[in-house]
């Protein structure tokens, strides 16, 4: 099931059909709306691929700007705090991985933070990232990254513009020296985050702790989910301490101040162990006097949380239990200004973090007092702008020497196609400050952007498109033309669009040109559609080749009921409504299994074999593909004679095609019951058009052998026969109570055994001649005493096939309804079903006429 979405804004004073505006005049993808502080990102997706746009404070979507080869098959925004948004891009060439990219404050233009970041699905398959963002810190954040094969933990003070491994704790927990030399051997962490509330994740950090940062791990070449332990670091992962040689669940109790760790066990347990040093020491402690499979842990919200409560039950088949662990009495007092001591935060020694140095207030680790809402006080003082306060810019990379150089597919010297002449760009050095850095003077002005004049350009790049990506459109229904242009000064600039149809526009500027462009075609076909844009500096255009259509509603297929073997044979495919564009036409001959595809929709062929054949016409026609089947007969030699009926029937006669092929089945009925001639011989088709008349068909019977039954003169007494009957007005039909119809003999014409070539003699070439004349004098005198009693002749059957879907003779049908086959199937046109063969030679046909006559054979 196919889902469509819309993204539509108005204001909310006044929302109305007709203030309401689309910044996208498409679809967007379904569920791809995210609005996330002061930022809306969609998705749309087209040509097989995703793009990304984003809104910074409602203002227009631009789209967003990844490197020009990561070309995203995922992405997933992390963060977007301090005006920045951080996003998982899982490129071309990764499968379980992701790439963290960074963006400037708008959320446009991205640069790469970190490669390769471990992912793996939830529980009900959504992605996770293995990236945290410590709480308390801005700009600090840690990742499990994929090097080959291995995952290791880095660490990040500066937002991604650096990151490092972490360092091992010095000894374990038994106080025993640990052997882990960077960058071999480091401390690796687990870094999901719980979705349950009331159950910790393998990772805990809080605001009011910002130092203080407790997740399970193991000390290695690689993360590894053997040999977890439990690592605490209470200076914002500088360094770290084992705590437990198992996994615990942490809570934080008092704003930090107190630690509170239970044991990962499917055991009942008694114990917790409480930490008031930040996880330095440890007590254990019995919060219940009966042990309890403990199912989750939740502390109290508030200022001065000093309360959890832990729920579970005490055996599998009892009611849940709630304990409530008040540690109040825990303290004696609150803490005073003395109790605490400053704390710098610092990476490696390093005092400037996100340009400026932040001193914290701790609590010291001997006193025991409650700290309540005063923890995580903080003091800060800008730095001296260095270059590690720079990242790179847009379209540059950091090289091995630090320096940020051009990629390969980045020109500087490129503006924005909105810099126009007398307006001024920022011209970038390559660098851009981190988001959210603080330091002042320094390199600050080196490194940071000069505004520049825009210098005047000539128009480049210049690109037509429908805003859907399509090049089809629909008659009589708005196609959306979208102008755009790489470069080129848009003050002073024409726009002439020729749509192709004799209809052409100007516009002034590009701008007026941003919601697209407006046309409906009233006929169908191929239109070359042309902009052309100028300034005083030169001139570009673009040419689009747009595709007119309307929707195919019905296909028939038109050829004669019955044909001679070895002889030319025309079909064509009539369609409704007669143009509908570019089309295609698969046609398939009985049991082939390849199809003959053809532009044209009418071709030749012959069949060399007797008996039954089924011809299937296919039309494509863009998305849709109808078709149409009918069977052909085709016999060596056979007899044809048209007959007539009384004028009553042409009272009820609707002229659709379901009535004539009822009304055949039945004049067939009557033939069989009049003559006792078998069915086997006998093909009956009522043709279109007033007065009704209809073909009699007299066919030779075949044996399975494929010789004849009876010799080919039977059909001569055959033919007698019918005509004898006819003529004594024995063979009539009732076709409803009270109305009987008599059925008449009009026409008799056979086929010859062998063609008529310029070969034969002169008398015999006289004869046909006189023939035909005698023909078209009695063709002349059908047309125009159509209502003369006794005079009829082999009319042209394939043109009035064609008159049909063109221009219905009755006033009774408001447009065509042709079945999938005017002739009947074999099973319905006889008793049995005659001999079928394979088809013989097949060849296209030169000429394209909707109509072709069908000769009337005699003998000769």
């Amino acid at each position: 099931v196919h889902r469509y979405a819309q993204y539509i804004t108005c204001r909310m004073q006044n929302c109305t059909e007709a203030t309401r505006s689309k910044p996208f005049p498409g679809y967007i993808d379904p569920d791809s709306l995210i609005v996330q502080d002061d930022y809306v990102f969609v998705q749309l997706t087209s040509g097989g691929r995703p793009h990304y746009y984003v809104s910074y404070r409602r203002s227009v979507f631009a789209q967003m700007k990844l490197p020009k080869y990561s070309l995203p098959k995922d992405m997933h925004v992390i963060s977007t705090d301090e005006n920045q948004v951080f996003a998982a891009v899982q490129e071309w060439n990764q499968n379980d991985t992701y790439n963290l990219y960074i963006s400037d404050t708008r959320g446009v233009y991205f640069t790469l933070a970190l490669e390769n970041i471990k992912s793996s699905r939830g529980l009900e398959g959504n992605v996770m990232i293995d990236l945290y963002e410590v709480a308390g810190i801005k700009g600090m954040f840690l990742a499990n990254k994929k090097i080959d094969s291995q995952v290791k933990t880095f660490i990040t003070y500066n937002k991604g513009r650096d990151w490092r491994l972490l360092q091992a704790p010095d000894t374990d927990l038994r106080g025993n020296p640990v052997h882990c030399l960077l960058p071999y051997c480091s401390l690796h962490l687990h870094l999901k985050v719980s979705e349950n509330p009331y159950t910790s994740g393998n990772i805990a950090s809080r605001d009011t702790a910002p130092s203080i940062i407790v997740a399970s791990g193991n000390i290695g070449t690689e993360l590894s989910d053997n040999d977890i332990s439990m690592f605490v670091s209470s200076d914002a992962g500088n360094t770290w301490r084992q705590i437990f040689e198992e996994e615990h669940s942490v809570l934080y109790l008092d704003q930090g101040g107190v630690l509170v760790a239970m044991k990962h066990t499917s055991l009942p347990i008694r114990h917790l162990w409480l930490s008031f040093d930040e996880g330095r020491s440890w007590s254990k402690y019995s919060f219940t006097s009966t042990p309890l499979f403990v199912d989750g842990v939740l502390g109290e919200p508030g200022e001065e949380t000093l309360i959890m409560t832990v729920f579970g039950h005490f055996s599998h088949r009892s009611e849940w239990q709630l304990v409530k662990v008040d540690y109040k009495s825990i303290f004696d007092r609150r803490c005073a200004e003395e109790d605490y001591r400053p704390w710098q935060l610092h990476s490696q020694g390093e005092a400037c973090i996100m340009g400026a140095k932040r001193i914290y207030r701790k609590r010291k680790s001997e006193k025991k007092c409650m700290q309540g809402k005063y923890a995580g006080a903080m003091a800060s003082e800008p730095c001296v702008c260095t270059e590690a306060d720079f990242d790179c810019d847009y379209g540059y990379e950091r090289h091995t020497n630090g320096q940020c150089l051009p990629a390969f597919w980045y020109n500087p010297s490129s503006l924005s196609k909105d810099c126009s002449f007398g307006q001024s760009y920022l011209n970038s050095t390559g660098y851009r400050k981190v988001v959210s850095n603080n330091c002042t003077d320094g390199v600050r002005e080196q490194y940071t952007a000069k505004p520049q004049q825009c210098p005047g350009k000539a128009p480049h790049g210049l690109r037509i498109i429908t805003s859907d990506g399509k090049l089809t459109a629909e008659q009589g229904h708005n196609v959306t033309l979208m102008v755009q242009l790489e470069e080129g000064d848009v003050q002073r600039m024409i726009i002439q669009v020729d749509f192709g149809d004799g209809i052409a526009v100007s516009y002034a500027n590009l701008s007026s040109t941003e919601d697209g462009i407006k046309h409906v075609y009233q006929n169908v076909g191929i239109f070359r559609v042309t902009v052309q844009v100028e300034n005083s500096l030169g001139l570009d255009s673009a040419v689009l080749y747009l595709h007119v259509t309307c929707p195919l509603e019905h296909v028939h297929l038109s050829l004669p009921f019955v044909t001679t073997k070895n002889k030319e044979v025309n079909a064509t495919a009539v369609l409704w409504p007669s143009q509908v564009g570019t089309l295609t036409y698969i046609w398939w001959f009985g049991n082939n299994t390849e199809p003959l595809v053809t532009l044209e929709g009418s071709i030749t062929f012959t069949f060399s074999v007797e008996g039954m054949n089924t011809i299937t016409v296919q039309v494509s026609a863009g998305n849709t593909i109808l078709q149409d089947t009918k069977t052909i007969a085709v016999y060596e030699r056979f007899q044809s004679l048209r007959l007539s009926f009384s004028p009553n029937l042409d009272e009820y006669n609707p002229d659709i095609p379901e009535w004539r092929r009822d009304v055949s089945r039945v004049i067939k009925r009557a033939l069989v019951e009049a003559t006792s001639i078998s069915s086997k011989h006998i093909l009956v088709a009522v043709l279109p058009g007033l007065p009704t008349s209809a073909e009699l068909f007299v066919l030779p019977c075949q044996e399975a052998t494929g010789e004849n039954k009876r010799p080919a003169e039977d059909l001569d007494q055959i033919s007698e026969i019918l005509i004898h009957k006819l003529n004594q007005n024995l063979v009539q039909f009732e076709l409803k109570p009270g109305v009987r119809v008599l059925v008449h003999a009009a026409h008799l014409s056979a086929v010859p055994l062998v063609d008529l070539t310029p070969s034969h003699s002169g008398s015999a070439m006289l004869m046909l001649l006189s023939v035909v004349f005698v023909g078209l004098a009695v063709f002349v005198i059908y047309k125009f005493k159509r209502k003369i009693p006794g005079i009829n002749v082999y009319a042209q059957m394939q043109n009035e096939k064609d008159q049909e879907m063109v221009s219905p003779v009755s006033q009774r049908e408001s447009m065509p309804n042709i079945p999938q086959s005017e002739l009947m199937s074999p099973e319905q046109l006889v008793d049995e079903k005659l001999d079928t063969r394979p088809i013989g030679s097949i060849s296209i046909a030169a000429e394209t006429q909707s109509t072709k006559e069908i000769p009337t054979y005699v003998n000769v």
